[in-house]
């Protein structure tokens, strides 16, 4: 199963929304399916050019380990070669920062993750969650 189109754009509009109201730098949001393929993605006017790739790596960064950004955070701390080394061979779309949010369905089965820059990381990650309770489906960012 995979997050769909419309659910992608709800938790896009969401997040943007999210961050206009609570007044943070302008965000790019992405969504991505359970294999890293983008499903929808947008930057608001303002956010740099390079907002597109980081947003696709934090998100892609949680899909590829299987683990939230706060447990990447703890593993590249603890273990500074491993994420060195795993980064390389991800191309650099790997973030060891909050907002790469997992996506979930009310069963729990993994729809894909979603991914927001542009403002500090907790922002980021706090305007994925509302994005994603905006579709009605589960954010995991590992805070729970």
């Amino acid at each position: 199963m995979s997050i769909s189109l419309e659910q992608a754009r709800t938790i896009v509009d969401a997040a943007l929304a999210h961050g206009t109201e609570q007044g943070f730098n302008p965000l790019t949001v992405a969504v991505l399916d359970p294999g890293g393929a983008i499903v929808a993605l947008a930057r608001q006017d303002g956010s740099g050019y390079l907002r597109p790739d980081l947003a696709v790596a934090k998100a892609n960064g949680v899909l590829a380990l299987g683990m939230t950004n706060r447990a990447i955070a703890a593993r590249a701390a603890d273990s500074p070669e491993f994420f060195t080394s795993v980064a390389n061979l991800a191309g650099g779309k790997i973030f060891s920062v909050p907002g790469g949010v997992f996506v979930r369905d009310g069963e729990g089965a993994l729809l894909g993750a979603v991914g927001v820059t542009g403002d500090a990381s907790l922002n980021d990650e706090a305007a994925a969650v509302a994005g994603i309770e905006a579709a009605g489906l589960v954010a995991v960012t590992g805070a729970e």
